[in-house]
């Protein structure tokens, strides 16, 4: 019996055979033989246009992707086009395909990487990239775009990380710069037209939303506008996604229920880069979440967004979500909650469905730092959850926090702890009759500046200090006997250094990647000292990347237009600095020039 050929195998030349001792020689075999319900198999041979969408981590991760499988479905849905993934191997198969030859392929029809038109890469985190290197390598495919062949694919990329994508500008062929929904028929209608590499990319190029770095070296003036889906209702969503072998990170039905953020966190580049707030209609979720369970067999629905608790109907959805849950007798999960607008009505929601445990994130430990990220939530506010939860029986609670935030003293860590301890008092005061022992856990990471948010200048606190702090908090929540999980500050400090990179980093990530690292997000084979042995060889100093950024001063990511106004961007910081709150995007509109989109948030104030 061979455990690895595929149905449509036969009349694809361009397949790879794999013997089956590899497999069973392997960790979890599933990762790599595809044919999981929903998967779409088409014929390369009648299909004139071939995409893989690679994801540079490993199936687990990259199958809890929802934005892989709506590209997935939008491809696959055209009569000539063809859509398949290709996703980083674990080490012990990268070391199976590198001693027999094995090329990296795709899970749909086994067919080698350097057989499809355009592999597209999503760029989620930094610390993925030595991956994408890796897998262009496995597949037989130059790293460096200027030393890669007509006959090579393109290589393009998008997600968030591409809102800089100058680290990579020596890679990639082409960046899409925001949703990908809205240009990928553009892009698929130009790889149909068979063109050269050149005439290709000068065509990707003028389409609004792509960045081809090509074309800045020919020192052609670019400035690039992120795209957007104005109207989340009209987006294509798959009524059949991919269900997996395997136990994946997020292994449930998701159901994204708005684009954005209106809370404007000063640290947080989601919540600028997403700009404007657009939600789908409860009707357009309800239907959504019944077909997808339909399809799936899943016992569990999570709505996705990045504040779930500020959808503006999350009542009414609830209430019919609940409803049709109960009839299919499935789960509902409401992530991404906060701490001020954490109802009992709510509570009492969720609990119908399972007890699982409350996660919240207030980020600083005092009042003043809350009001320089402006956070906007306040310690009452937080004890007042905290009663809520444990009235209602709560018993698991967790609290994530960063360290080395702007203007951070050690008083605002040890804020962290008194936090934490008070918490641990209601429970005492309103825990449940049980009287369960609270399962209160304190999570930290570390600041990073990212582009196009209010700290985008801001330096990074250096490792000798994240350590200092860490211990610190540490030494405190011990005492108290609060369980305490925390980020490892080498990666980072790594990741502080590779966010706010220019084209010169890149080849240090190059360098790394060559010195072997990968994986680099796993902390069983980060490798810090290589990564600064890299630094070193392409002489570049990290503290150019992590220290503070002068105002004036051009950044690498400034010919990117997303909407949101740098002098918005310069207001902001200016306010954090005075401890000053700004208001969230419903209670008023401080006109950041997100309107530009139309849509959403911005349309409703320009309504009213």
């Amino acid at each position: 019996m061979q455990l690895f050929m595929p149905r449509c195998m036969e009349g694809n030349e361009m397949s790879v055979y794999i013997d089956d001792k590899i497999l069973l020689g392997v960790e979890k075999p599933a990762r790599y033989t595809g044919g999981e319900v929903n998967s779409i198999i088409k014929d390369h041979e009648t299909t004139p246009i071939k995409f893989a969408f690679c994801f540079p981590d490993v199936y687990e991760v990259a199958m809890s992707h929802l934005g892989g499988q709506i590209l997935y479905s939008i491809i696959n849905d055209r009569s000539d086009a063809l859509c398949e993934r290709i996703f980083a191997p674990w080490t012990d198969m990268e070391k199976a395909m590198r001693d027999t030859g094995i090329p990296l392929f795709s899970l749909e029809t086994k067919t080698s990487a350097r057989e499809f038109d355009c592999l597209g890469f999503t760029l989620q985190y930094e610390m993925s990239y030595t991956n994408i290197l890796n897998m262009l390598d496995l597949s037989g495919i130059k790293v460096r775009r200027q030393e890669r062949s007509q006959d090579d694919p393109l290589v393009c990329a998008g997600g968030p990380c591409a809102f800089n994508p100058e680290p990579l500008a020596d890679v990639v062929d082409f960046f899409l710069i925001g949703e990908g929904e809205e240009k990928i028929h553009s892009i698929l209608d130009v790889l149909g037209k068979k063109l050269g590499k050149e005439e290709s990319l000068r065509l990707l190029g003028n389409i609004e939303g792509i960045y081809v770095p090509a074309l800045r070296d020919e020192n052609r003036v670019l400035k690039v506008k992120k795209v957007i889906i104005k109207d989340l209702d009209t987006a294509p969503y798959p009524e059949k996604p991919i269900v997996p072998y395997i136990n994946i990170v997020h292994d449930r039905t998701m159901i994204e229920v708005f684009r954005g953020c209106i809370r404007g966190c000063r640290f947080c580049q989601a919540g600028f880069i997403y700009r404007p707030v657009r939600e789908k209609t409860p009707d357009l979720l309800v239907e959504e979440a019944g077909k997808k369970l339909d399809s799936t067999g899943y016992d569990d629905i999570s709505l996705a967004s990045l504040s779930t608790s500020d959808y503006s109907k999350l009542g009414e959805l609830t209430d019919r979500l609940l409803e049709l849950t109960n009839e299919k007798n499935t789960g509902l999960s409401l992530p991404s909650l906060r701490a001020d607008n954490f109802s009992m009505e709510l509570m009492d929601k969720v609990q119908k469905v399972r007890k699982s445990g409350l996660t919240f994130a207030p980020e600083a430990g005092t009042q003043r730092l809350r009001d320089v990220i402006n956070k906007n939530v306040t310690e009452e506010e937080m004890l007042k959850t905290a009663e809520i939860a444990f009235k209602g029986g709560w018993t698991t609670m967790k609290l994530y926090f960063m360290l080395g935030l702007p203007t951070e003293t050690l008083e605002d860590v040890k804020g962290i702890a008194d936090i934490a301890w008070k918490i641990k008092q209601v429970y005492r005061q309103h825990g449940n009759a049980s009287k369960k022992q609270l399962n209160l856990t304190v999570s930290t990471a570390f600041f990073v500046p990212k582009p196009f948010t209010p700290f985008q200048w801001e330096a990074q606190i250096t490792t000798e200090e994240m350590t200092k702090r860490q211990q610190y908090l540490f030494d405190l929540l011990k005492k108290a006997n609060i369980k305490y999980n925390w980020h490892d500050y080498k990666l980072s400090h790594l990741e502080g250094i590779i966010s706010r990179g220019d084209r010169k980093l890149g080849q240090a990530i190059i360098k790394a990647w060559e010195k072997g690292c990968r994986f680099d997000g796993w902390a069983e084979y980060f490798n810090y000292t290589k990564w600064m042995e890299a630094f070193d060889e392409c002489g570049i100093d990290p503290l150019e990347y992590t220290g503070e950024r002068k105002e004036s001063e051009d950044l690498p990511w400034d010919f990117i237009d997303i909407g949101v106004r740098k002098k918005f961007l310069l207001a902001e910081r200016k306010s954090a600095y005075e401890n000053a709150t700004s208001p969230n995007c419903r209670e008023e509109c401080l006109a950041c020039g997100a309107a530009c989109f139309g849509g959403g948030v911005c349309f409703e104030h320009n309504q009213n």
